[in-house]
């Protein structure tokens, strides 16, 4: 099956992956977004929800066997909830579930995991727009943090 990864789609992993991050500025950002695209409200509603309840600090996982092993660190997995499941569609639930892999498990990611999208309706060509969207979020949320944390500082502490 062959579709193109929705502007609506896109615009509720991005409030998913906000929330995980724990930024709320950029969640209220993306649901805005959702809004403008006629979003159903329910379905926001069930993104912040299952945002709220996955949101963790990881990232957590499981490194090969090897001197990187000191490093596990276990954390919670996240499912998503049958009541949710109903209003969200086995699509975007299995969507949310990958982005919270990438979010907080990398480390634990397997063939298994992008079976479950594949299963769930999402080509390969969405899966990788899914997980780049994912990985790019991620980064411009850790970067807008990084530059708001030097502007704070005076710029006598900054300058070497």
């Amino acid at each position: 099956m062959t579709t193109k990864l929705s502007a609506c789609a896109h615009a509720k992993t991005e409030v998913f992956v906000a929330g995980l991050h724990g930024q709320a500025e950029f969640a209220a950002f993306y649901a805005r977004g959702l809004a403008r695209a006629n979003g159903p409200t329910r379905l926001l509603e069930a993104v912040a929800a299952e945002a709220a309840q996955a949101a963790a600090h990881g990232p957590y996982g499981r490194f090969p066997v090897g001197p990187l092993s000191i490093e596990d660190a276990p954390g919670p997995v996240h499912a998503i909830g049958d009541a949710h499941r109903a209003v969200l569609g086995a699509r975007l639930s299995a969507a949310l579930v990958h982005a919270h892999l990438l979010v907080l498990h990398p480390r634990d990611a397997k063939a298994a995991d992008l079976q479950a999208l594949l299963d769930a309706g999402w080509s390969t060509t969405d899966i990788v727009t899914l997980s780049q969207l994912v990985a790019f979020l991620s980064f411009q949320i850790r970067v807008v943090a990084g530059l708001r944390a030097l502007a704070a500082r005076p710029a006598s502490s900054v300058t070497a």
